[in-house]
């Protein structure tokens, strides 16, 4: 009897799982933090019947509970390299590109998640990943130290790239196999009392940045946080310090809305962590690092092209205003005005992107009669309903915002604008996917689905010519 196949779902999701269960036995406040997402998100959904409709219409409503981001850090080419194809034996493709120095932070980066819709409703993990920018280093002698450093450990064990070339061979894995590979490949991401470099070594890095102390210092890319998703992430910052959790002063990303867009993200301060340093004399000395800390997140519909230019544009007016005029949140708030925040607005101005599915009453009537000739007659006539794609990338701004919270408020670094997208792919290996296309994709897909539903072929190719 053939060995059951496991497929990438299933192991995406072992693999989620495990990541959850070991970063709560790391960080016991990620298990509080759980548990007031889980209150809060329960407490909304009560209050909020449309909100609760929408997510089962789109079958987001079961995933919300396994929902988690995670992030690592990787500080050597062939370790992106092999990250990815890690990340492929869980069905988790590269997706966007992320360039983080013009935030005064040295690294660019990509997102591997899920890409398909039905991948996505059953677990839509994700693993925000960098890349070091080892050339931002303006001390040549660091730099080469670093680098030397950087190339003597191997963050993977010998079995997990075994059971990577197992996959790429046969495409698949055996369910024992599977399971195996949850084990050895959560390896990578442990975190790690002990430093691989001396405390002198440690401070010089520190001192350039500490970030680059954080990637280049341990043996491997422990996970630095993971993110449950919040429906509704005011009410989770303010119950916070009611948990013995201080959260971050202010919510990155657009301002509260009723009709939610992009991504807003909060965090608690990175724990401060006792480690070992490596001396001559093979004797360690114990010092203080800090990088882990828990993170919330509340993900609102994806924006089409002109509505991320609006976006983007709206704050970046926010950022450059005059600070002593009013605080951030007010002034965010005011600018936004302009942002229309209503669902039928946004579809109809092309500022976002809809999943539309027929309704039962209209696939009932047009077996009858036949259909209104429009996507508007449609919907008017309550033939066609759509719902907002939720939103399943990041946002470099905020990303920044995040990692400068944590690393300490005092550093800011100005490095050249030196986007190099070019660079980063030939690391990964792979051209990394277009998420606007994905978006974009996945409207086209369902509108087709739902006017073929409606008994209109003529209408559904029309639509997507």
């Amino acid at each position: 009897m053939p060995a059951l196949r496991a497929d990438a779902d299933q192991i995406r999701t072992l693999f989620s799982r495990a990541m959850s269960d070991m970063y709560r036995a790391e960080v016991p406040q990620y298990g509080t933090l759980i548990e007031l997402v889980d209150d809060t998100n329960r407490e909304t959904l009560r209050q909020h019947a449309q909100l609760r409709a929408s997510l089962e219409r789109s079958d987001e409503l079961e995933r919300l509970n396994v929902e988690r981001h995670g992030a690592i850090r990787l500080g050597r080419a062939d370790e992106l390299r092999n990250m990815r194809r890690v990340f492929a034996v869980m069905g988790m493709h590269p997706v966007g590109y992320y360039d983080l120095s013009v935030a005064g932070v040295p690294v660019h980066a990509t997102a591997f998640r899920p890409i398909d819709d039905a991948a996505l409703r059953r677990n839509p993990f994700r693993v925000f990943t960098s890349l070091l920018r080892l050339d931002l280093i303006d001390d040549e002698t660091l730099r080469a130290q670093a680098e030397q450093i950087l190339a003597e450990r191997h963050i993977f064990t010998p079995r997990t790239l075994e059971l990577v070339s197992i996959f790429e061979t046969e495409g698949h894995l055996t369910v024992a196999q599977a399971e195996e590979f949850v084990r050895e490949a959560l390896d990578t991401f442990r975190w790690h009392s002990e430093a691989t470099v001396s405390l002198e070594v440690y401070k010089r890095l520190h001192d350039a940045h500490r970030l680059i102390a954080d990637v280049v210092s341990f043996r491997g890319p422990h996970i630095n946080h993971l993110t449950p998703r919040a429906l509704d992430i005011d009410a989770v910052q303010a119950g916070m310090p009611q948990r013995g959790i201080t959260p971050k002063a202010v919510i990155e990303g657009p301002p509260r809305r009723d009709c939610p867009i992009l991504l807003r993200q909060t965090s608690f301060k990175a724990l401060e962590e006792l480690i070992l340093f490596r001396q001559a004399n093979a004797a360690k000395v114990a010092g203080t690092h800090t990088a882990r800390f828990g993170e919330i997140e509340q993900r609102g519909v994806a924006l089409t092209p002109k509505g991320r230019e609006l976006y983007d544009r709206l704050l970046a007016s926010a950022r450059q205003a005059d600070p002593t005029a009013c605080d951030y949140d007010t002034e965010l708030t005011e600018r936004f005005k302009v942002f229309p925040d209503d669902w039928s607005e946004l579809r109809s101005e092309g500022l976002a992107f809809f999943r539309y599915s027929a309704t039962s009453a209209g696939i009932e009537a047009c077996k009858r009669h036949v259909p209104p000739s429009s996507l508007d007659d449609l919907m008017a006539a309550g033939f066609l309903r759509y719902d907002p794609i939720v939103y399943e990338d990041f946002l470099p701004v905020s990303a920044a915002g995040i990692f400068q919270s944590n690393l300490g408020t005092g550093q800011q670094q100005n490095y050249a604008a030196r986007s190099n997208r070019t660079a980063f792919e030939t690391a990964l290996g792979a051209e990394v996917h277009d998420e606007m296309k994905l978006y974009a994709q996945a409207e086209r897909n369902s509108l087709e689905h739902a006017l073929v539903h409606l008994s209109s072929p003529q209408l559904a190719r029309r639509a997507m010519a």
